[in-house]
């Protein structure tokens, strides 16, 4: 009796995941409840419905297409959900498929399919989510049957995500240490582009200060020259930002060999190709776009988010050997995971911007990444990914407009260059005293417009 209790639960759960269920309706969408011993593996089911799409594709000039009310999507296959890949009766399956059309919008795709292995039909396909919103939900009924539940407005404020625009006032302040010797400090100056509007308000800083440039990722570095008397003097800088949501953006190429090499922490080849390779096992010839999402999967399901250890420096080795770290050693190792199997990738960070309130202070910095795949860079955040499961689909291809950037790249070459050598990457200030590193007490605070 304990156990015919628990099938309730466990149906409610599996459903929660891809809201989906193992015991589908049938065509009156009543539940199968007669699941014969004798089951169609999983991977024979992966492999109806990839033929069924890559036969579409084929035939329809490289686009697998979906109606939408009165449009018609022109959709490229991103992953099959090996974990929601079910049996629902005799000769009947289910499948979730994720697809990407032309602009980069990610669509989960559900699929109903009926036969035996190599002879398999859709008989069913219906739009779920959108970039990892659903149109629905499944219930469960009165009389235990299955029902589709229309979603009015699905928000995900509360796991941080402003979709749309946003629009804030940030503060960056620093304040310096006992300085005893001749110092220099490096600051990232956050700058416009076409996600972002940033005018900078004031900056107030002591010391002999000038604005460079680093040429490589083009970022701007305010450069301070300070002294004994600065001793425990602040910085401040305060922006006007207003930032739009960022998806794939087309771009044409060539892209710069830059983002196919190894970085100081952030090497390829050797244990990186294998991880690599053994992740996309299966994906060898399909498009990168694929093998990126196999890739962006194993991060997720490989590593836990852990501010323990030698974290926070973006050491790609360290994050491989411990499966631990913060949004640096996420994106560090899955950069260098895609850079070693040819997907070109590359690192951002700034500062995640608090949705769930309009002022106050901010968790430190946050990083990103993006890769290169089907003409289009395609931003994804793993970490978050990984502490909200719920929207892992949502930041394969999206990052929020309640972000600010400060800078891209790493190993940044300026004039001057620090003591220490390139900079690995700027987000908090980089100051040397005498030579030698010394850490400013930095505090970021916003107050949304």
């Amino acid at each position: 009796m304990k156990l015919l209790r628990l099938i309730p639960i466990i149906l409610i759960i599996l459903t929660q995941a891809c809201q989906t269920s193992y015991e589908k309706l049938n065509k009156e969408n009543e539940l199968v409840r007669d699941i014969p011993k004798k089951k169609v593996s999983i991977l024979e089911i992966e492999e109806g419905i990839k033929a069924y799409i890559d036969e579409e594709t084929e035939r329809n000039e490289g686009y697998f297409l979906v109606r939408e009310e009165k449009k018609e999507l022109r959709l490229k296959l991103v992953r099959v959900h090996t974990e929601y890949l079910s049996n629902l009766g005799p000769s009947r399956h289910f499948a979730c498929v994720d697809l990407a059309d032309e602009k980069g919008d990610v669509y989960d795709v559900d699929f109903f399919l009926e036969g035996e292995p190599g002879n398999m039909r859709v008989t069913e396909t219906s739009l779920h989510k959108l970039n990892g919103k659903p149109y629905y939900t499944w219930k469960q009924v009165v009389d235990k049957t299955w029902r589709r539940v229309p979603v009015e407005k699905a928000s995900n404020d509360l796991l941080g995500v402003v979709e749309g625009n946003d629009n804030f006032e940030f503060h960056y302040r620093a304040t310096f240490p006992t300085i005893k010797k001749a110092a220099k400090v490096w600051i990232p100056i956050a700058k416009s582009d076409d996600y972002q509007e940033v005018n900078v308000v004031s900056i107030q800083a002591p010391g002999k200060l000038k604005l460079i440039e680093e040429k490589n990722f083009a970022n701007t570095v305010l450069y301070l020259e300070l002294g004994p008397e600065h001793s425990g003097e602040e910085l401040e800088i305060i922006y006007e930002v207003a930032r739009i949501e960022k998806g794939p953006y087309n771009d044409p190429g060539p892209i710069s060999e830059k983002y196919l090499m190894p970085n100081l922490l952030m090497p390829i080849g050797g244990q990186f190709e294998e991880i690599a390779m053994e992740a996309i096992k299966g994906k060898e010839s399909d498009s990168k776009l694929i093998q990126a999402r196999a890739l962006y999967d194993y991060i997720i399901d490989n590593m836990r988010y852990m501010k323990f250890g030698d974290y926070g420096r973006g050491d790609a080795v360290y994050a491989c050997d411990s499966k631990t770290g913060n949004c640096t050693e996420f994106h560090s190792f899955f950069i260098s995971l895609a850079r070693s199997i040819g997907i070109p990738a590359r690192f951002s960070i700034g500062a995640s911007i608090p949705s769930e309130r309009n002022e106050g202070g901010i968790d430190g910095y946050h990083c990103w990444a993006e890769f290169y795949a089907e003409g289009m860079w395609w931003p994804v955040d793993i970490s978050e990914g990984n502490k909200y499961t719920a929207l892992a689909t949502y930041y394969f291809g999206r990052h929020p407009a309640n972000r600010i950037e400060f800078s891209q790249g790493r190993d940044l070459i300026v004039n001057p260059l620090p003591e220490s050598g390139p900079i690995n990457f700027l987000a908090y200030p980089l100051m040397e005293i005498g030579g030698e590193i010394a850490y400013p007490v930095t505090s970021f605070t916003f107050v949304r417009k």
